[in-house]
């Protein structure tokens, strides 16, 4: 079965199984990088970030618990294919977060660089999960669902509610890993509302 939309490219089934496999390996890669350098993004991933870093619990349980309300609106508004679609992309970031650290192994990690990079990987890793209408749920899904009803780019709308997250990090980490994480939810971003437009691709089947 093929995902398709009118005016815009058809993808098979295995191309989308590649890329829901090579988009939730990078945004994990991104995810070990920031929690290295104990930096945070926004999103769920941040919330999950945020209450790893004031728990102590990992990331990849807090992530997919997390995301589990938002799975109604996904159904209500954004329809099974994409509700299943984003159950599994969440289940791979949250495997793959606790399992690449011990694939890869970082002994000096630059936070300026963890912020750029690693923002940057998330913002790809994102943007290849969209172009085959796949999210990571919750917020995502409600920045691809303002994006096709209102026509407001799904970065923007993403960028502007990571900044309240990020507003929330004052209260574990200090200000400049806050700064950093500002600069890196820039990154990914920018990357999402410069690549990801309406009329190209979408999240939605």
């Amino acid at each position: 079965m093929t995902n398709e939309k009118i005016g815009g490219p058809t993808h098979r089934a295995h191309e989308d199984v590649a890329a829901l496999l090579t988009g939730t390996l990078i945004v994990a890669l991104g995810v070990t990088l920031y929690s290295k350098a104990v930096l945070l993004t926004g999103g769920t991933a941040g919330l999950a970030l945020l209450l790893q870093y004031a728990t102590g619990f990992e990331f990849g349980p807090l992530f997919f618990a997390i995301n589990l309300p938002f799975y109604y609106l996904a159904v209500r508004r954004m329809g099974r294919k994409l509700t299943i679609r984003t159950f599994l992309a969440v289940l791979l970031v949250s495997v793959f977060s606790n399992l690449t650290p011990s694939w890869v192994g970082i002994d000096h990690l630059n936070p300026a660089y963890a912020a750029i990079i690693g923002g940057a990987l998330m913002g790809v890793g994102l943007l290849i999960l969209f172009r085959h209408r796949t999210s990571l749920g919750g917020i995502n899904i409600l920045a691809l669902y303002i994006q096709e009803r209102y026509g407001i780019r799904a970065g923007y709308v993403q960028l502007g509610i990571d900044a309240l997250i990020l507003l929330a990090a004052f209260s574990v980490l200090d200000f400049d890993r806050v700064a950093l994480s500002l600069v890196g939810a820039a990154v990914l971003n920018l990357i999402l509302a410069t690549n990801h437009r309406p009329g190209r691709y979408t999240g939605v089947s």
